[in-house]
């Protein structure tokens, strides 16, 4: 076997795959003199790297168990004039990671809420954060189930070894005082150790009624509120976009 086909067979055993498919070409350039071979191999390993940096945060997105990938540049800000972009865009920088600050994106349906809080999560999850996205719903059925069969606490663990915790559609419907006191157990957990995002179509004010637990929900606000950002979206529905325009170019 030659020297090159050792070279080959080692990149492939080594998994350089860039490396391998781009090693032809910087041959060919070293031979003609249009490249040294130090920048060859430079140019080479940085591909190289390029890459598996792409493949890590192909996997963290994947892991995070997002509903659907849209980034904040597919958001349109011009149709909720209420929001300020500023801010979201100060959240998109991740600094509220760096204090373990939470977010709370409060509003009726179909103002954007949900999207908002999966652009950042992608966010951190490219740049490597834990990321995890669950409906308020399945996470306190996963809580419950875990509680009957004796195993909360190792639940608890897998939810809170996440940074990034997004906890979406809060407020749909009333729980008993099982399931609010199994939430304030993850919530607590979590306080001042990591980030959680929520999105919720009810006011605070109206989450006494959802916990049925007055006191609960007091602690259970204290600890989500003590490090947050609020934002609030008074605005139309996008799921109504469409059929908005179709109406406007119909009169």
């Amino acid at each position: 076997m030659n020297t090159y086909n050792s070279l080959a067979n080692n990149l492939e055993s080594l998994e350089l795959h860039r490396f391998r498919e781009n090693i032809d070409k910087y041959l060919d350039m070293i031979a003609d003199g249009s490249k040294t071979a130090l920048d060859a191999i430079y140019e080479l390993t940085e591909m190289e790297i390029g890459f598996r940096k792409e493949q890590t945060i192909k996997g963290c997105v994947k892991v995070a168990n997002f509903p659907f990938l849209k980034e904040i540049n597919e958001f349109d800000f011009s149709f909720q004039p209420s929001l300020d972009k500023a801010k979201i865009m100060d959240l998109m920088t991740l600094r509220f990671l760096e204090n373990n600050e939470n977010i709370i994106f409060c509003g009726t349906p179909g103002v954007g809420k949900t999207n908002l809080a999966v652009s950042i999560g992608i966010e951190a999850a490219k740049h490597r954060y834990c990321v995890y996205f669950i409906t308020f719903q399945d996470l306190i059925s996963q809580l419950k189930k875990a509680a009957s069969e004796n195993r909360l606490d190792t639940r608890i663990k897998f939810f809170c070894r996440y940074k990034v915790l997004i906890i979406d559609e809060l407020g749909y419907q009333k729980m008993d005082v099982d399931s609010a006191n199994l939430f304030f157990n993850l919530i607590a957990k979590r306080y001042e150790k990591s980030s959680t995002i929520i999105t919720t179509n009810s006011p605070f004010s109206k989450w006494a009624d959802i916990f049925q637990e007055p006191v609960l929900t007091n602690a259970l606000l204290d600890r989500l509120l003590h490090h947050c950002s609020v934002i609030n979206i008074n605005g139309p529905s996008y799921r109504l976009k469409d059929q908005m325009q179709f109406m406007t170019e119909d009169n």
